[in-house]
């Protein structure tokens, strides 16, 4: 069963409410994302990739269709059950890591668990842990301007873990970072599927960055035009999509990883 899926996503800016009217960004998209893969979702500036990852992470709201997170329609939620949601069961990296600066990197990374009212002791040791995950244990005490921008990227991911969510959504996250802290943090997000079981959902413009993972959606114009697993990698998961045909060309195809009736 997928974790996530996206059916007939619209995205229009500047429509009036219930009127698809206005800039056309996210064009008819229908994706699933199962356990365990790590997808990237790539296209030139403009192509609707980011737009589409915050409609799937419920940062922003759809003009037509429907996002299903763990079976739950997130354009169906009030705003504060939907913060909620976002909060608890999807973990968001972001190119800028949104560090606080006053806190330390611990208490960044423990705050999503003190905004839920948990106690602080429990808060500080999941933080500690999912430091460890990143590597990051070391430098739990230290500020973020203290930090290396890869070092403080690996907090970010850290904090976007210490929930345990269903899946971590992660916007340009090297776009910020030199040729070596983004082959780290790419490796990161890797080491997070083949040994942690997490499910990634990365958005790239940088074909090498998009390589790594096991599956690829290329977007342009607001649209699909393909979903494949990359060749010899094992961390598509799930059932392999089937190629997808760009508009006007001959050919279709049922949806990435959609089960046959």
């Amino acid at each position: 069963m997928a974790i996530l899926r996206a059916e007939h996503l619209e995205k229009a800016f500047g429509a009036a409410a219930g009127s698809t009217s206005g800039v056309m960004a996210i064009r008819g998209v229908d994706v699933e994302i199962e356990p365990g893969q790590f997808v990237a979702i790539t296209g030139a500036s403009g192509s609707g990739k980011s737009t589409l990852l915050h409609l799937l992470g419920g940062i922003t709201r759809p003009t037509a269709g429907r996002v299903l997170l763990e079976g739950v329609d997130l354009a169906a939620l009030g705003d504060d059950d939907l913060a909620v949601v976002r909060r608890r069961r999807i973990g968001f990296v972001f190119q800028r890591y949104n560090l606080l600066p006053e806190l330390s990197l611990v208490e960044n990374v423990g705050l999503p668990l003190v905004l839920d009212g948990i106690p602080t002791h429990r808060c500080d040791t999941a933080a500690r842990a999912a430091l460890e995950t990143v590597g990051m244990g070391h430098r739990a005490e230290h500020r973020p301007d203290a930090l290396s921008g890869g070092e403080q990227q690996r907090g970010a991911i850290a904090r976007a873990l210490v929930t345990s969510p269903a899946i971590v959504l992660a916007d340009e996250p090297t776009g910020a970072l030199d040729s070596e802290n983004s082959r780290r943090v790419v490796e990161l997000l890797r080491s997070l599927v083949t040994d942690h079981g997490q499910t990634v959902v990365l958005v790239t413009h940088d074909p090498s960055i998009a390589a790594a993972a096991g599956r690829c959606i290329r977007m342009a114009d607001g649209r699909i035009v393909s979903d494949t697993l990359q060749p010899g990698s094992p961390l598509g998961g799930g059932r392999p999509p089937v190629p997808r045909q760009a508009p006007g060309s001959s050919g279709g195809g049922r949806r990435a990883g959609r089960k046959r009736r």
